[in-house]
C-alpha cells in the first residue's frame, strides 16, 4: 500500500476516534501511534470475537462500526446476563490485558461489526506513552462504576417512590371519603358535624357535587367567634369561595406547589366532571414526605424517651434508602448513617446521665470497629467502651463500678433502639472495655509488644477508635500514644501484615469469584469477611505506620498515600472499589431486611448483574494490589 493511501488510512482512524474517549483528550502523538499500529478486523453478525476459552487476552478492541453484545462467559442467555451492549468508540478486554489474563466475559457481533485491534505489546506501550490513556486504563472501575450508578439507582427508585409517595397520585393520596355540606346549611349544624368527625375543614358543594367553598376550624375563630356572628347563618355566608381544586390525577407535589403559591392548607381532588373526592390537607403531606434530615435531627436532639429514638432510627434508614436512590456514594451513605447514629447514642447517654451521677469525672465514650470508622452500613452492632482519669483523690473500684452501672443502662437502650448487644460483649458495660486512660495506654502497648493472634486481632476492632461524647482530647491522647508504640514497633506492623494477608480476594482462576469460602452459606462470599476487611486492613496498617491519626478507611488511605508515594489515581481506584463493595452491602441488607431478615453481608454473585460482576471482580483487584504492596513493604 502506497504511503499516501497508509496515511488516509492513519488520518481517517484518527478522525474517528477523535469522537470518543479517553481519544478525544488523547495526545497527538500518542493519538498517532494508536492509529499506525492498529489493524481493521471484520466479524459478521452472531461471530464470537472474545471469550474466555480463547487463552490470555492479547488485543485491545476498539469497536469502529456495529454493536457488541457482552454477556458472561459460561453464564446463561437471559436478557440480564446479556443487557450490555457496547457500540463505537468503545474498548474491551482493558482488565484481562492489563491482567494478562483469559477475558471474564464472552463478546458477540450484534450484526456486522468492525473492529480496531491493537496488540497487547503496542497496549503497554501506550500506556507509557500517553498520560491520558494511561489514566483512563487506571481508572476502569471508575468508568463501569458510572454506568453500575444508574442500574442501582433504577433498583432503589421505585422503592423509595412508593415509601415516599411525594409522587403518588392524589387518588392514592386520599385515606377518606369526602364529607361535605349544601350552601344553605346552617353554621351550627357544620361546626357540629366537623366535631363529631374529627374534620379539620368542611367543603361546601353545589347540587351537582361540585364545590364552591371551604371552611376551617380556624375560620370559626375569626369569621364566627370573634365577630360574634349568628350560628344560624348559611354556610355560603362565612366559607371561602372557589377553593383551589386539582385533579385526581394531580400528584402530591402537584398539591405542595399549589398550597405555597396560594397560601392555603387544604386543596380539593375532584373527577373528570369537577365532583368532589376527597380533601389533601397540609399535613397529609408532611406525612408523605417523611422526615427529612432536619427533622429527625431535631427529634433526636429533643427526644425524652428511647421510643422516640428508635422512630427516629427508622427514619435515618428511610432517608438512607432515599440517598441511595438518587444516587449517592458508599462512603457518603456510610458516614451518614455512622453520623445519626452517632446522635442517637449521644441522646442516649445525655438521658441516662440524668440518672446517675459523673459529675467531675473526666470521661469518654468510644465507639470502635465499623462505627470507629464512620462505614455503619444498615447492620450493626454494639462496639463501645469508656476511658476516664482516675485522680489519686477517687477510688478506682468505686469509680469503675459508676461507670458501669451507668453504661449497663446506655448499652440496654442502644438495643431497645435498634443496636444490638454484642455478642462478643465488646461494649462499655463490660469491666475490661472500661479503663482509665492509663490502662488503655498500657493495654495497647502490651498488644503491639507482643502481637500474637489475639492481639492482632483486638488490633484490628479497638485500633479504629474514636469518642462519641465526653472529653475528646482522652481519645487525642491515646491515639498519639498509640502512633509513638506502633511507630518503633517494625514486628508489630510486620505481624498485623500477615495477620491482613491471612484473607485473601475470593477471585479464581477458573472461575470468576470463589463462594466455597464459607461451607454453610455455598455460592456466596461474605463482603464484609472477603470484601470490605481486605481495605479496612491495608488501610489501617498504612495508618498506624505512617502515623495517620484518621480511623476513617477512605481517609487513611488518601492521608497514607501522599507519605508513600502512592499515585492518587492508584489510590482513587482503590477507594472506588472499597465503595462500591459498600453499596452492595447495603442494598443486600435492605433487600434481605424488606424481607423480615436481620440482613447479613452474604451476596450470590450469579445473582448480580453483568456490570455489577465487572465492577466487584475489578474492586477485589484493586485489594489484591493493596495486599501486593503490603508483602512488598514487609516482606510477608
Amino acid at each position: 500500500m502506497s504511503n499516501s493511501a497508509t496515511e488516509l488510512l492513519v488520518s481517517a482512524c484518527i478522525q474517528l476516534l477523535q469522537a470518543y474517549a479517553p481519544f478525544d483528550q488523547m495526545e497527538a502523538e500518542s493519538l498517532r501511534f494508536l492509529a499506525e499500529r492498529v489493524k481493521l478486523a471484520h466479524y459478521p453478525k452472531g461471530a464470537l470475537i472474545l471469550a474466555s476459552e480463547m487463552g490470555v487476552a492479547r488485543t485491545l478492541h476498539i469497536v469502529q462500526r456495529g454493536q457488541v453484545r457482552v454477556r458472561r462467559s459460561g453464564g446463561s442467555s437471559s436478557a440480564e446476563s446479556a443487557s450490555i451492549t457496547l457500540g463505537p468508540g468503545s474498548c474491551f478486554s482493558i482488565g484481562a490485558l492489563m491482567a494478562q489474563r483469559e477475558s471474564s466475559s464472552a463478546y458477540i457481533a450484534r450484526d456486522d461489526v468492525f473492529c480496531y485491534e491493537l496488540p497487547a505489546e503496542d497496549f503497554f506501550s501506550l500506556t507509557q506513552k500517553s498520560t491520558v490513556f494511561n489514566l483512563f486504563c487506571t481508572q476502569y472501575i471508575a468508568g463501569l462504576l458510572r454506568q453500575s450508578q444508574q442500574q442501582l439507582q433504577l433498583q432503589f427508585a421505585q422503592r423509595a417512590a412508593e415509601q415516599k409517595t411525594m409522587n403518588s397520585p392524589l387518588a392514592r393520596v386520599i385515606t377518606r371519603d369526602p364529607v361535605s355540606v349544601a350552601p344553605e346549611t346552617p353554621v351550627r349544624q357544620v361546626v357540629e358535624l366537623m366535631a363529631s368527625r374529627h374534620l379539620g375543614s368542611m367543603v361546601v358543594v353545589d347540587s351537582g357535587q361540585q364545590p364552591v367553598g371551604i371552611f376551617t376550624l380556624s375560620d370559626v375563630l375569626k369569621r364566627i367567634v370573634l365577630p360574634g356572628a349568628s350560628l344560624d347563618q348559611a354556610i355560603e355566608a362565612v366559607m371561602s369561595p372557589q377553593p383551589r381544586t386539582l385533579p385526581l390525577a394531580a400528584n402530591a407535589h402537584d398539591a405542595a406547589l399549589a398550597m405555597a403559591m396560594h397560601r392555603v392548607r387544604h386543596v380539593l381532588a375532584v373527577d373528570e366532571g369537577g365532583r368532589l373526592k376527597g380533601v389533601v390537607s397540609e399535613r397529609d403531606l408532611f406525612k408523605l414526605q417523611g422526615a427529612g434530615l432536619r427533622q429527625i435531627r431535631h427529634a433526636i436532639d429533643s427526644a425524652t424517651s428511647v421510643e422516640v429514638l428508635r422512630h427516629a432510627r427508622e427514619d435515618v434508614r428511610q432517608l438512607s434508602l432515599t440517598m441511595l436512590a438518587e444516587g449517592v456514594g458508599g462512603q457518603e451513605i456510610t458516614q451518614f448513617i455512622s453520623t445519626l447514629n452517632d446522635t442517637v447514642t449521644r441522646r442516649i447517654i445525655e438521658l441516662n446521665l440524668d440518672r446517675h451521677d459523673l459529675y467531675g469525672i473526666d470521661w469518654a465514650w468510644l465507639s470502635f470497629g465499623s462505627e470507629g470508622r464512620d462505614e455503619q452500613t444498615f447492620t450493626t452492632d454494639q462496639d463501645n467502651g469508656i476511658v476516664y482519669i482516675c485522680t489519686d483523690i477517687m477510688d478506682r473500684e468505686q469509680t469503675q463500678l459508676r461507670f458501669l452501672e451507668f453504661a449497663r443502662d446506655v448499652n440496654e437502650d442502644l438495643d431497645k433502639c435498634g443496636f444490638p448487644l454484642c455478642k462478643g460483649n465488646i461494649m462499655a458495660s463490660n469491666p475490661d472495655l472500661c479503663l482509665t486512660l492509663e490502662e488503655w495506654d498500657e493495654r495497647f502497648a502490651q498488644w503491639v509488644r507482643t502481637p500474637d493472634p489475639l492481639a492482632l486481632l483486638n488490633a484490628t476492632i479497638f485500633f479504629d477508635f474514636r469518642p462519641l461524647y465526653g472529653r475528646f482530647n482522652l481519645a487525642h491522647r491515646m491515639r498519639l500514644s498509640l502512633l509513638r508504640q506502633t511507630q518503633g514497633n517494625p514486628l508489630f506492623l510486620r505481624m498485623l501484615a500477615q495477620n491482613a494477608l491471612s484473607v485473601a480476594p475470593p477471585l479464581g482462576r477458573i472461575r470468576d469469584f470463589v463462594t466455597d469460602a464459607d461451607p454453610g452459606h455455598p455460592g456466596t462470599i461474605d463482603l464484609k469477611k472477603y470484601g470490605v476487611r481486605l481495605f479496612t486492613d491495608a488501610a489501617r496498617l498504612f495508618a498506624l505506620a505512617n502515623q495517620v491519626e484518621a480511623t476513617n478507611t477512605v481517609a487513611r488511605l488518601k492521608r497514607s498515600s501522599a507519605l508513600m508515594n502512592i499515585s492518587s489515581d492508584e489510590v482513587a481506584a482503590s477507594v472506588e472499589g472499597f465503595n462500591f463493595i459498600q453499596i452492595l452491602r447495603l442494598r443486600h441488607q435492605h433487600f434481605e431486611q424488606e424481607h423480615g431478615r436481620s440482613g447479613d453481608n452474604l451476596v450470590r454473585p450469579d445473582e448480580l448483574n453483568e456490570i455489577e460482576r465487572r465492577i466487584l471482580k475489578e474492586a477485589f483487584r484493586q485489594a489484591r494490589k493493596l495486599q501486593a504492596r503490603l508483602k512488598l513493604d514487609y516482606q510477608v
